[in-house]
């Protein structure tokens, strides 16, 4: 086997040997059983399951969190002449069929799919009728809620593992700690001499933290910039997109060929931006960390942090874009600590408040044996945001009070391409039969019918025929394929079953905390930053350590600390807070815009803190806060500075 393996290596992928840990990875895969690859950025993590699925007898699922991350390694594969394609939010229900069908007949290696398309009633019905050899996780370390990027629905994976029956699985991710490896192992039952890590040491690249003030930063990177654009590709990482946008047009007014990228950006600019860089033809990119998942870009020789990282796993995951060919790179961090409380917000921004949980628990309290929501609706009513919202759906299923069952599309509407006397002619019999209740259960307007389920299930009963839901979807899909109609579906609903009985004001308190312990470790990861950034010793070595790492060298001799030059970040300079007379000013405006949009339901501290300092909520965004004196006037302040400074204001 290893032989074969070995002539794929050099005849498809064009490579004599492997990198380190590529082999024992692959290994572990083609002798049958799970792994988990940790490598750094850059060191080839993609080859470990892209070799085996060329040997693997059937479909290779990559389960990812971004769509950007699936595009770039898809060009690579179909450049290779590898059968691969991706479903995504991109493509419309022809193009997805269309991947579905292929893989079906067996015409595709490797399908790549983001992970929310697993809570997708369609693609899991899809799902249980091809057979998946392997299943590729790509950035694992969201498994863990105590990685530095949770996703709720990566909890799911080991259960839609099991639901499937796909037998093996690969992790694979580039920042996680000794912690977060022994969450993601133990939630597949990967054996600890599976787990493969390479070390997180990178010899060519020169770590400088040279923190200054403000109001010279922007000058300083132009003349830093000016003899390095373009020897290789420049990335300039800052927070905000309105940062993003500011300091791209200050590096162009000083002669340098840069553009801002950022999320709030159309696709196609998004797209153009990207070709442009990764072809050479624009040499520098200023962007949010929207840029970069992914970029398979060897020669960057340059990235620079602007404002402070969200983490050690960001700043790892971020300067690890830079010299992925081996040669000598520069990753500079300037930033201080006025952008703290930006990212201090966004933690406390992700602590839904305890109304909130209240009222989602209070919903479940009041549901029957089943409970069904709409995550966009249960957002509203409860005024927690999505992500937030889907991590307490998980932690109500960990303490065993609910149990996800499936999710449906509320609503199937679809266009017939011929009449309905020509499409029931065409099945005989018993199809027949079911096609015509299917449309006499069909409301129909000027061109579209919507299927009522119920009423469907009534006719079933009647007449005697298996309506049951599998039948139907798999039925609207076949019809569709085949050009015989055009199907939508919207209105994703979410059903779990109810194992216990709900005390909201119990229960609420328990889980409000939970959260705010959450909080509190995360704001000891930005500590944590902080203190690499001031260290007096190797920052190369405590970036290893960080990461369970012990081969990298004490001193590594091409790191600012290790120059003698250790850093002070400059303090954020307090911002003094307006006079509780425009205060008021501000919330009794924001009070009004609530008032039209939700009557009955008042301004709240928690509500008012989060306007000021910018973080936006359902509630906020229905009442178009954005557009309010005050919002964001705060956003440069510490959020419990703010809440307490408002807090006499609600008192009594």
């Amino acid at each position: 086997m290893s032989t074969t393996i070995d002539q794929t290596l050099e005849n498809v992928f064009g490579h004599r040997d492997f990198r380190p840990g590529q082999r024992e990875t692959i290994n572990a895969i083609a002798e049958g059983r799970s792994a988990a690859a940790i490598f750094p950025t850059g060191s080839g993590k993609s080859l470990c399951y892209q070799l085996p699925a060329l040997h693997l007898p059937y479909l290779t699922l990559v389960v990812s969190p971004l769509l950007a991350l699936m595009q770039d390694q898809l060009a690579t594969l179909t450049s290779r002449g590898i059968a691969a394609a991706s479903i995504d939010s991109s493509q419309d229900r022809d193009q997805a069929r269309e991947v579905m069908a292929a893989a079906r007949n067996g015409q595709l290696k490797v399908l790549m799919v983001s992970v929310e398309r697993l809570r997708n009633e369609r693609f899991r019905a899809f799902l249980r009728d091809v057979r998946v050899s392997l299943m590729v996780i790509d950035e694992a370390h969201c498994l863990s809620e105590w990685g530095h990027n949770f996703r709720p629905d990566y909890q799911k994976l080991p259960d839609y593992r099991r639901e499937f029956g796909i037998d093996q699985v690969l992790l694979l991710t580039a920042t996680a700690t000794p912690k977060v490896i022994d969450d993601m192992r133990r939630g597949f039952d990967i054996a600890p001499d599976d787990v493969i890590t390479t070390g997180f040491y990178r010899a060519n690249l020169d770590l400088a933290v040279t923190p200054l003030p403000a109001d010279n930063r922007a000058r300083h990177l132009a003349s830093w910039l000016a003899p390095r654009l373009g020897n290789g590709g420049t990335i300039v990482y800052v927070t905000l997109q309105q940062s993003a946008e500011r300091l791209a047009a200050y590096l162009k007014a000083a002669g340098l060929e840069v553009a801002a990228y950022h999320a709030g950006l159309d696709s196609e600019t998004r797209q153009r931006l990207q070709a442009d860089f990764m072809s050479g033809r624009l040499p520098g990119i200023v962007a949010t960390i929207a840029f970069g998942m992914g970029i398979d870009k060897a020669d960057i020789r340059q990235v620079v942090h602007f404002d402070l990282p969200k983490s050690i796993e960001n700043y790892s995951q971020e300067i690890g874009r830079a010299g992925r060919d081996g040669k000598p790179s520069e990753c500079l961090m300037l930033a201080g600590r006025e952008h703290l409380p930006v990212l201090e917000n966004f933690i406390h921004g992700d602590v839904p408040p305890l109304s909130g949980i209240e009222a989602v628990l209070t919903d479940l309290a009041d549901a029957s044996e089943t409970w069904e929501l709409s995550l966009n609706a249960l957002s509203r009513l409860s005024d927690i945001r999505e992500l937030p919202l889907k991590t307490l759906l998980v932690k109500l299923e960990l303490a065993g009070v609910v149990r996800a069952s499936h999710s449906y599309f509320a609503e199937y509407r679809f266009s017939l391409a011929i009449e309905p006397d020509a499409l029931l002619a065409r099945f005989p019999g018993e199809r027949g039969a079911f096609l015509g209740a299917l449309l006499d259960a069909s409301h129909k307007a000027r061109t579209w019918y919507r299927l009522d389920f119920e009423r469907l299930d009534q006719l079933g009963q009647q007449r005697g025929l298996d309506t049951s839901r599998p039948r139907v979807l798999k039925a609207l899909d076949y019809l569709a394929e085949q050009g015989l109609m055009r199907l939508e579906s919207k209105q994703m609903t979410e059903v779990y079953h109810k194992l216990a009985a709900v005390d909201p004001g119990r229960l609420a308190p328990e889980l409000h905390q939970q959260f705010v312990e959450r909080a509190g470790v995360e704001l000891e990861r930005l500590d944590a930053m902080l203190a690499l950034f001031e260290a007096d010793d190797c920052i190369s070595a405590r970036l290893a350590d960080w990461f369970g790492d012990p081969n990298a060298p004490r001193r590594c001799g091409h790191c600012s600390a290790c120059r003698g030059e250790t850093a002070i970040l400059p303090p954020a300079p307090a911002p003094a807070l307006p006079d509780e007379g425009e205060l008021r000013t501000w919330l009794t405006g924001l009070a009004q815009a609530l008032e039209s949009v939700e009557p009955g339901k008042p301004l709240d501290l928690e509500l008012a803190t989060r306007f000021l300092c910018g973080v936006i909520s359902p509630r906020l965004s229905q009442a178009k806060a954005r557009r309010l004196p005050g919002f964001a006037s705060q956003e440069s302040a510490r959020y419990t500075d703010v809440r307490q400074a408002l807090a006499p204001l609600f008192e009594g």
